[in-house]
């Protein structure tokens, strides 16, 4: 089990990164919103290639934070009817949606994306719009996106698993009336955490050098 928590602090590590950092494309489709109505408004100058540039920027946001926002317990769920049951009965929920609803799901898109991606690369497939981009990208990044979300469900099924045979600690705040009062310290270092204790520290923050939150 220690080399499966092992790839999932690994998986968890490269979603970290790259949630974090898509974060910037909003900010930059913002620049180029504005920089477009800005021309237009002033020159009368416009192009379908800086319009299609906002939404591949905003898709790529979307896309590669999926599944960022998995890893960190912020994907949509009936929070009043999950929030009913035992911390126990939560987490059995989380572990079956994953493997047979999340699970199935990204696999079947994937296998739907990657001929729909191949072709549209093969053939060099352009935007139907006057001086538009290239598709392609915008399609990879979908792929990618599922790719991504793929991994951080195998992560998020590993400690799932670890969790309810008692070998790391439960990191996202139950549902309910049945949090725990504190993190377990001799759990948090078997599975490679900071110490919950420090004045610093982030109980979900790896050893490996990831700043605590402020």
């Amino acid at each position: 089990m220690n080399g499966l928590l092992g790839l999932s602090r690994g998986i968890d590590r490269v979603n970290t990164v790259i949630g974090r950092n898509v974060s910037w494309l909003i900010l930059l489709a913002i620049f180029v919103s504005a920089t477009n109505a800005i021309i237009r408004k002033a020159f009368s100058v416009s192009s379908n290639a800086w319009l299609e540039l906002q939404w591949y920027l905003y898709g790529a946001a979307f896309l590669l934070a999926s599944a960022y926002t998995l890893l960190e317990n912020e994907h949509i769920r009936i929070d009043i009817v999950f929030a009913a049951w035992s911390r126990r009965v939560q987490h059995w929920i989380e572990l079956l949606g994953h493997i047979f609803f999340l699970m199935p799901f990204v696999l079947l898109s994937l296998w739907l994306c990657w001929p729909w991606l191949a072709r549209s690369f093969r053939t060099g497939e352009m935007s139907m719009n006057a001086g538009g981009l290239m598709l392609w990208p915008a399609k990879a990044l979908l792929f990618t996106g599922f790719v991504l979300l793929l991994l951080q469900g195998i992560s998020e099924i590993i400690k799932k698993i670890a969790v309810m045979r008692g070998l790391i600690p439960d990191f996202n705040m139950p549902m309910g009336h049945h949090a725990p009062l504190e993190l377990d310290e001799e759990l948090l270092e078997q599975a490679g955490f900071v110490d919950p204790h420090h004045p610093d520290a982030d109980p979900r923050a790896h050893k490996t050098g990831q700043e605590p939150r402020k």
